[in-house]
């Protein structure tokens, strides 16, 4: 078990990436200069921002984002004087291009993510992270899909790549406590490079994880600011900082900091719709195992079609759907109104 008082912890606040799922991506230029700001007064380590779906994401597919990635890096990367700004980039949706972008602006981390059995798409990307002369991290998606023996073995394929660090990702929310001590045990134990993990809160799990993460050795850990983000949303950066500095943890953010960064430069950008809540759809996704992604997509395709949502995302992670695949929502959607008598797809057409 980890000892708080000696641990070296990295805080990563997604709440420019992942929260950016909470808001269809419409964060403007400005709105994420303003979060950047008081993330970076506050001390934070580590600041991430992108589409929610990593640098190129803004499409037909994912979702367009209010603005490009240059005019959101041309917004935040001068504000972050006191921490390090990041960048996600998911190999098929970004390009190198992207990560030539990244550096040109400033970007000092640029991790990449890839689903938990697919690290070997990923080389020519870490190659070109290094080259560039920026950090490499690797994350590891949905990483409840895969047993901690197959997570190790992706892990070290990261490692040998050029990552820096590797991280567990708890995509949909779905892993239990021992499920997360697992992984993240054995990589500590086996990986010469750090060890994080990333949590969704689909199970109410999301602080309770990342503590047990922390324990099993890892050493950087994810949040958001009021938990934004995808789904019932992530840690909750300003909880999880209290509740480190409360354990005894040396964290390098300032509690007060984040707490202001959090209620009075994040809040009045929400609203109702936005912030996330541990609702039925959500808790849906954790237990059956679905990136958090699919939420709003399941929830708009459920009501075209007439059919409860939850059935709908069980269908999905029976399927052990991944991200990239949310074009099987309106499938199952359809084919199981049409098991239901067809008359969900009947008024699919009718709409149309």
């Amino acid at each position: 078990m980890t000892d708080a008082g000696d641990a070296d912890l990295r805080l990563v606040d997604m709440t420019l990436r992942d929260g950016m799922h909470a808001v269809d991506h419409q964060f403007t230029p400005d709105q994420m200069r303003d979060v950047a700001r008081a993330l970076n007064d506050a001390e934070m380590d580590v600041i991430e921002m992108s589409h929610g779906d990593g640098m190129g994401g803004s499409s037909i597919n994912y979702g367009f984002a209010a603005a490009s990635t240059g005019e959101y890096l041309d917004a935040v990367a001068p504000e972050v004087t006191e921490s390090d700004l990041s960048v996600l980039m998911l190999p098929g949706i970004g390009t190198v291009e992207h990560i030539e972008l990244a550096a040109s602006k400033g970007a000092d981390i640029c991790r990449i993510a890839t689903h938990v059995t697919e690290a070997d798409i990923s080389e020519e990307h870490f190659e070109y992270v290094v080259d560039h002369g920026m950090e490499a991290a690797g994350l590891l998606m949905l990483s409840h899909m895969a047993p901690p023996e197959t997570v190790l073995e992706q892990a070290k394929l990261m490692e040998e790549y050029g990552a820096e660090a590797v991280y567990v990702m708890d995509s949909a929310g779905a892993m239990l406590p021992n499920d997360v001590e697992e992984r993240v045990s054995l990589l500590s134990e086996e990986l010469s490079i750090d060890v994080g993990f990333h949590a969704h809160n689909n199970l109410g799990l999301a602080i309770g994880n990342t503590l047990t993460a922390l324990d099993a050795g890892a050493v950087t850990i994810d949040g958001c600011l009021r938990g934004l983000g995808a789904g019932s949303g992530n840690a909750q950066m300003e909880v999880l900082v209290g509740t480190l500095k409360k354990a005894g943890y040396d964290v390098n953010p300032d509690f007060f900091g984040v707490m202001d960064a959090a209620e009075d430069t994040l809040l009045p950008m929400l609203t109702e719709d936005t912030m996330p809540e541990l609702d039925n759809d959500s808790l849906i996704l954790g237990y059956a195992g679905v990136y958090s992604s699919f939420l709003r997509h399941t929830r708009r395709a459920s009501e075209r079609y007439g059919v409860d949502p939850r059935e709908v995302l069980i269908e999905l992670g029976e399927m052990e759907v991944v991200g990239g695949q949310e074009d099987l929502i309106t499938d199952v959607a359809s084919r199981l109104a049409e098991e239901r008598g067809g008359d969900g797809a009947a008024t699919a057409e009718g709409d149309d």
